[in-house]
This record gives C-alpha cells, structure tokens and sequence, in this order.
C-alpha cells in the first residue's frame, strides 16, 4: 500500500473516516458538479446533516466549490470531487461493493 506521507494524505483520511462523507463522495464521482440539496434527496438524509458532511468534506479538499448560482432566493453551492489518490478511490469503490447486506451486491436490498 502506499505511504501516507504527502501532503493532503492525512486529511483525506479524515474526511473518508465517516459513512455517509464516503457516500457522498461515492455518488459525486461521475464528476458532475452537485448541490448539498441535491445530495440530500439522493440519500435520504436532512440536508442539515448533509450540509454539515459536504463542508467537512471541502474542509479537508475532497471536494472543491465547481460553480454557484442564485436560486429561490438564495445561493446555490454545487461542489465536484477533487480526490485524485488512488488509495482513496479504491476505499469508495470497495465501499460500493460492501454497501448491500453480507452475500449480496450493492444492487441487492434497499434499506
């Protein structure tokens, strides 16, 4: 396995540490620019508990600020994946495959 010596190793652990934070980054890598709103809905989550992971997740630059704009009164943030670590995209792509109950793929049971 790689060392964990470069800059920015350590903080990518961080951020990968909790479930849902790899979650998030599991569906925001197809590259397309996302809102923490948008997050939200797709994992059945409060957007408040969303929002929390999502800035965790720039704090620690897994993910970068890709564009914002105004809506429904407001600022809209969308954000995109910035990991490029290998060791990192292996952990979220093993996640995937773990995320069903024992015996089953990811495509198995929804909870």
């Amino acid at each position: 396995m790689a060392s964990l010596d470069r800059p920015g190793d350590n903080d990518l652990l961080v951020a990968l540490r909790h479930p849902l934070r790899r979650r998030i980054l599991q569906l925001m890598a197809d590259g397309e620019a996302t809102s923490p709103r948008q997050l939200a809905a797709a994992l059945r989550q409060p957007l408040s508990n969303v929002s929390y992971h999502v800035r965790v997740l720039a704090e620690r630059s897994a993910i970068t600020l890709a564009e914002t704009r105004p809506s429904r009164g407001s600022v809209e943030h969308l954000y995109r994946s910035s990991i490029e670590a290998a060791w990192a995209r292996q952990i979220l792509e093993l996640g995937e495959k773990e995320d069903g109950p024992p015996g089953e793929s990811s495509g198995g049971a929804a909870t």
